[in-house]
């Protein structure tokens, strides 16, 4: 199956494992994105067909935002979600095979449990209706979307169900974790910075990226809704929460912002033309917004879209009037940093690949490792890890990956940001013991767990790809791209 698929991933099956553990919710409702088309075959899963109408209905239930769209026909994003799809198409198979199936009651039973539709801490009807109004979904297709993803998660349970883990296994994560281990390091900060990036780079990279720096401001403005306002009464009661929901109701079936104000006597407030910090044109702050609510209006996705919000025991009707983004120069305070930090990671990257390369083919040895610090103006220290959580040097993370070292290597070692870089000389490791009777026996042993659960997957995985033919046609996909 992988050799057919071409450019798509070589694996389905894992990048389904995360988003189906825990059983989502798929919201939909941005309108087609493509009106019409041929119903011809984009790809084939054995000989289940898979049209092109069947994958373009798919991707509308996706809420691509606005640059994702524009940018489909230059980017790899149609490949990855069909990848995506294709492995819920496998999966799917699996499961029919296996006669997975949720029944009426078990589907009840899962909306009636979810918090989201929770009123008053119970279920309450009208907030799943409020729910599907807002989606823009009707029940059926919703709750058929839940169905989907409860076979996909008895599915993945039934692969690795019963699991006894060996002692071994158990001791086997202990020890990464719990250990003592001497060392010595160098730290590589002054090493990556001796080159900054020069004047010509930068306005370089301005230049092709361009259009990533820009400023957005947006004019906001909201009202709060008091209860005297709505109810007749001071209080927050039964009433004024009746009152909110017709509100809320007819925001949801399209009545303005202006209109709602008027009709329940809310004073407008209005901010126009505020970045993301809170501030104006002038860069200055508006100090009378509290942060919290700006920060909930500010967030609000589209322009001239009501909401409802709920803050700190209080509601405000708010809504984005209107947005523009504008472009920032060159020597912007914000533009510079970014361009600097961009070049700078470049050429930590170029620098880490060139010392890991040195280290693979051994030109890393105790007297080299010196003999480079020495050169570069760098200092070898000696140090002691005997907890995972010591952070005076090495966060959690690389105390991790120093553990997994071996006694005589010397290793490279970053965090996922480069921000920072060591060279690492393993002198000696010392195990602590495990105590079986304990509860870090039962701590490791979910952990062991884990691990061969991950290892199931992926076993299961490569079965699948060698089980089913998957074909594509790259010709529609392409005219899927073009036709935004």
């Amino acid at each position: 199956m992988a050799t057919s698929i071409g450019k798509l991933s070589k694996s389905f099956f894992l990048k389904l494992l995360v988003g189906i553990i825990i059983l989502p919710f798929v919201f939909w409702g941005m309108g087609d994105v493509f009106r019409g088309g041929n119903q011809n075959v984009i790809a084939t899963v054995d000989s289940n067909k898979i049209s092109t109408q069947e994958f373009v209905n798919y991707i509308n239930r996706l809420n691509l935002n606005d640059d994702q769209i524009k940018n489909l026909s230059k980017t790899d994003l149609v490949e990855q979600i069909l990848s995506d799809y294709i492995g819920k198409k496998v999966m799917s198979l699996e499961i029919e095979k296996l006669n997975i199936v949720v029944s009426d009651n078990a589907l009840r039973n899962l909306i009636k449990n979810d918090k989201l539709f929770f009123k008053d801490n119970k279920f309450s009807r009208t907030e799943y209706e409020k729910f599907l109004l807002k989606s823009g979904i009707t029940a059926p297709q919703f709750e058929e979307n839940i169905v989907e993803q409860e076979k996909r998660r008895q599915f993945l349970s039934s692969l690795a169900g019963g699991i006894v883990i060996p002692k071994i296994l158990v001791e086997k994560e202990f020890r990464k974790e719990n250990q003592t281990k001497t060392i010595q390091y160098i730290n590589l900060d002054k090493y990556h910075a001796k080159n900054k990036p020069s004047q010509e780079s930068m306005k370089e990279l301005y230049e092709r990226n361009k259009n990533v720096f820009f400023s957005e401001l947006k004019s906001i403005r909201y009202a709060e809704i008091k209860p005297e306002l709505i109810s007749g009464s001071k209080e927050y009661n039964e009433n004024f929460f009746k009152q909110l929901d017709i509100i809320e109701n007819n925001i949801l079936d399209g009545q303005s912002f202006e209109d709602t104000t008027k009709a329940n006597n809310l004073k407008i407030i209005e901010f126009n033309k505020i970045n993301a910090k809170k501030e104006n044109e002038a860069k200055n702050k508006i100090e009378s917004l509290p942060d919290n609510l700006f920060k909930k209006i500010y967030n609000i996705k589209m322009p001239q879209s009501p909401e409802i919000i709920s803050l700190e025991g209080q509601y405000y009707l708010a809504e984005i009037k209107d947005e523009e983004k504008k472009n920032k120069p060159m020597n912007d305070p914000e533009v510079l940093e970014a361009l600097t930090a961009q070049l700078s990671f470049k050429e930590k990257i170029e620098n880490n690949t060139s010392l890991a390369k040195d280290i693979s083919l051994g030109a890393f040895d105790s007297d080299n490792f010196k003999k480079f610090a020495d050169d570069n103006g760098l200092v070898v220290k000696d140090y002691k890890i005997s907890n995972i959580k010591q952070n005076d040097v090495f966060d959690e993370g690389l105390v991790k990956r120093i553990f997994l070292t071996k006694d005589g290597d010397i290793n490279l070692i970053t965090n996922s940001t480069l921000t920072k870089s060591f060279l690492i000389s393993t002198k000696n490791t010392e195990y602590k013991k495990l105590d079986r009777k304990g509860n870090e026996f039962e701590q490791y042993e979910a952990k062991a767990r884990l691990n061969l659960i991950n290892k199931i997957y992926q076993s299961y995985d490569e079965n699948a790809n060698q089980k089913y033919k998957v074909e594509i046609n790259q010709r529609t996909i392409d005219r899927v791209k073009n036709s935004f």
